[in-house]
Order: C-alpha cells, then sequence, then structure tokens
C-alpha cells in the first residue's frame, strides 16, 4: 500500500502579510498624490521631493520583506520606522507654517501605519505599542501642540495596532491549537486502524494456537502458553499506544504546518458489489441473503465494511461456539447500506462489551465500530442472554462516496 504525504498549511497571518505588502505601495501612492494637490503648500518642494524618491525606492525595493514573519527582521523594521519618523519630522520644514496650522497631512501621511502595522504581525500587540510612541511623539513634534486632530489620529494608529497584534498572536494560539488537534486526531485513528488489523490477524492466530496448545498439551500446552502471554502483551501495546505520531506541526512562519502520512489505496477505482465481498462468508452454519442486485459501494468502503462482517463473524465462532448459526443480511436502502448479522448463541452478558475493552480486548471497539465510525456509519449491538445476539451495520452511501480514502 503506498503512502503519501499531504501538507496542510494553516495560517491567518499569510493573508495579513499579503494586505500589509498592498496598503504600502497604495499609501507610497496616496502620499505622493497628497502631495501633488499641495505642492503650493510647500516652500521647499525639494525636500519633499527628495523624500518621497526614497520613499518610492524604500517600499518597491522591500516588498519581498513584507511576505512573512521570517523576511520581516528586526533591522528592516528599525529602518522603514526610522523612514517614517523621519518624514514626520521633516513636515514642517519643508511645508509652510499654514499647512502646519491647518491640519495638513506628513509627508508619509497614512504609509507609517503600515510600518507600525508591520511591527504588530511580526511580534503581537507589545511590539505594536513599542512602534506606535515614536510615531506619536514625532507628530506630537510636527504639530508643536496636542491639536485635536492629531490626538486622534495617534490613538486611532496606537488602538488599531495594538487591536491587530492581539489578534494575530490569538490566531497563532489557535493555530497551533488546532494542529496539535490533528495529531492526536490522526494518531489514533492511526492506531485504530493498526490495532483492527492486528486483531484480524495476529491476535486471532495466537488465541488460535493458545486454545490448541492447553487442548494437546506438553510441549503444545507450553507453546499455547507462550502465546496467551504474547497475545496480552500485544493487546496491551495496541490498547495503550503502538503508532508514532503521523502529523507534525511547524510554528513556521506560515503559520501551523500539518504534515499527513497517507495511506493510499492501490485500487482505489470505483464502486464494487459489496455482495461479492460478503459472498465467501456463506457456509453451512452461516446463511447469506442479499437483495438479488449490485449493492455498489465504493471500493474503500465496501472493503471495510466486509472486514466488519468478518469480524462480527469471528466474534460468533468464538464466543458463540461451533454449533452455533449465524446470518447474514444485506439491505440496500435509498441513502445507507445496512447489513445485519445474527447468531442463535448464548448472547452477551450485561457489561460483557465494556469488560473486554477495559482488559484491552477490542474486537467489537475497533474492528467493528470503529471501522464504521470512519466510514461515518454505525455499529448497533444488541444481544439479549439465550437468545442471541445481533449486529447492525450501517453505511451511508454519500459518505461512501466522498468521504473514504
Amino acid at each position: 500500500m503506498a503512502k503519501r504525504e499531504r501538507v496542510i498549511r494553516m495560517s491567518v497571518e499569510q493573508p495579513l502579510w499579503r494586505a500589509l505588502s498592498g496598503y504600502r505601495v497604495l499609501t507610497m501612492l496616496y502620499a505622493v498624490g497628497l502631495f501633488a494637490a499641495a505642492y503650493d503648500d510647500f516652500d521647499r518642494p525639494g525636500i519633499a521631493i527628495a523624500f518621497y524618491v526614497v520613499l518610492f525606492v524604500w517600499t518597491l525595493a522591500t516588498l519581498p520583506r513584507v511576505q512573512s514573519a521570517v523576511a520581516c527582521t528586526k533591522r528592516f523594521l528599525a529602518v522603514d520606522l526610522a523612514i517614517a519618523l523621519t518624514g514626520i519630522v521633516l513636515t514642517p520644514v519643508a511645508a509652510d507654517a499654514h499647512h502646519i496650522d491647518s491640519g495638513g497631512p506628513t509627508l508619509p501621511s497614512i504609509w507609517t501605519a503600515g510600518s507600525v502595522l508591520a511591527y504588530a504581525i511580526k511580534g503581537g500587540w507589545r511590539w505594536a505599542a513599542f512602534a506606535s510612541t515614536p510615531v506619536a511623539v514625532a507628530n506630537l513634534i510636527e504639530r508643536g501642540s496636542p491639536a485635536r486632530d492629531t490626538v486622534h489620529n495617534v490613538v486611532l494608529v496606537w488602538v488599531a495596532s495594538i487591536a491587530i497584534g492581539y489578534v494575530v498572536e490569538v490566531a497563532r494560539a489557535s493555530e497551533r491549537t488546532l494542529a496539535r488537534a490533528l495529531e492526536i486526531e490522526a494518531t489514533t485513528r492511526e492506531r485504530e486502524r493498526l490495532a483492527r488489523d492486528i486483531h484480524d490477524g495476529v491476535l486471532q492466530v495466537l488465541a488460535m494456537v493458545q486454545r490448541r496448545g492447553v487442548v494437546l498439551g506438553g510441549e503444545a500446552g507450553e507453546l499455547g502458553r507462550m502465546a496467551g502471554e504474547q497475545e496480552i502483551a500485544l493487546r496491551t501495546l495496541v490498547s495503550g499506544g503502538l503508532v508514532p505520531v503521523s502529523r507534525v506541526s511547524l510554528d513556521a512562519a506560515e503559520g501551523a504546518v500539518v504534515r499527513a502520512v497517507e495511506e493510499c489505496d492501490d485500487d482505489d477505482g470505483g464502486p464494487v458489489d459489496l455482495r461479492a465481498l460478503l459472498a465467501p462468508y456463506a457456509a453451512a452454519k452461516v446463511s447469506f441473503a442479499e437483495p438479488g442486485a449490485p449493492v455498489p459501494l465504493p471500493a474503500p468502503a465496501a472493503k471495510e465494511l466486509a472486514a466488519a462482517v468478518g469480524a462480527a463473524l469471528d466474534n460468533v465462532r468464538r464466543h458463540a461456539g461451533d454449533e452455533a448459526r449465524a446470518w447474514i443480511l444485506v439491505e440496500d436502502e435509498p441513502g445507507e447500506v445496512v447489513v445485519t448479522v445474527r447468531d442463535d448463541g448464548p448472547g452477551i452478558p450485561e457489561g460483557r462489551l465494556a469488560q473486554a475493552e477495559g482488559e484491552g480486548r477490542l474486537g467489537v471497539a475497533l474492528s467493528i465500530r470503529g471501522r464504521l465510525r470512519d466510514l461515518g456509519g454505525s455499529a448497533e449491538l444488541v444481544s439479549i442472554p439465550g437468545q442471541g445476539t445481533e449486529v447492525e451495520l450501517k453505511v451511508p452511501k454519500a459518505r461512501g462516496k466522498a468521504g473514504t480514502r
């Protein structure tokens, strides 16, 4: 069975970096446009033009720096903020007093907010507060007094950057939590899948060797005893955790990255007739009843359902005795396929299934219910002491087409 690695990237941070890149370009062009519209307000337009040349070149040249947290280094952030502060302080030098008194925009205008937002996305709300403080001081110096519009703009930048920084921190924590949950979910499912395979093969053989060894006695009895010990040890490993984590989360710049190693069926083709997979179970003491027409299911779903039926019949042979009879009934309903396995054995005493799971005997829990749960279906077990046991397996057709692997 082949394996493939599927990479799942979960990041609310990356869209913020892309938005910041666009914001810096647009606000740079906006600042230049404001200068052109208010050109007559500048006593020394050469200073403003020189600043805008630097701003234009810097904004375009540093676009790769605002693509991710890794590329956005502390040195870049410091230089970027310094350029914004320089533009604010140079405004009263280049513009006339009327421009300043009337509340005209600074040279960098709202481009300054991009520098502060870069701090917020990179380091969270504390970095945002750190960057907002010198911007506030520079704006107050530029106006010469704490005018109402200046205070309003300063507070707006401060609150917005700190809020965005806080949201980024919460998003990062949520991504790590989600990635960890995916690790646990993948580990559990992989362990249960392997446990089912072991139960259907190795554990059944060990149990048979143990029973036959006890009957034969002598050296065979000793071999049976050892097989029983190994069966108990293997059940303990399976129930306690045998498979390493198959999904690994990385707190990388792109966000939480989950690499899922999945097994791919070699023949993951079209639907198969479920009857063809269940017919071999028919025997002298196992009756098979089907609707007389094909019962199509996707190949992986049909194989898992047939394996669950096989596990139910194994339980009949093991617990109901060699003389017990069993019946398999297949029903093709409009929205689901229902397979019922019934026997005329002594039934299961109340509480026995819970006790078996506690002892690590996971035949019903994993080989039957686990399989059906993975298919989006269900397994119902009804047992009356002295009247046999009935297992009803249901698989939805819609889930089987799209949800199986």
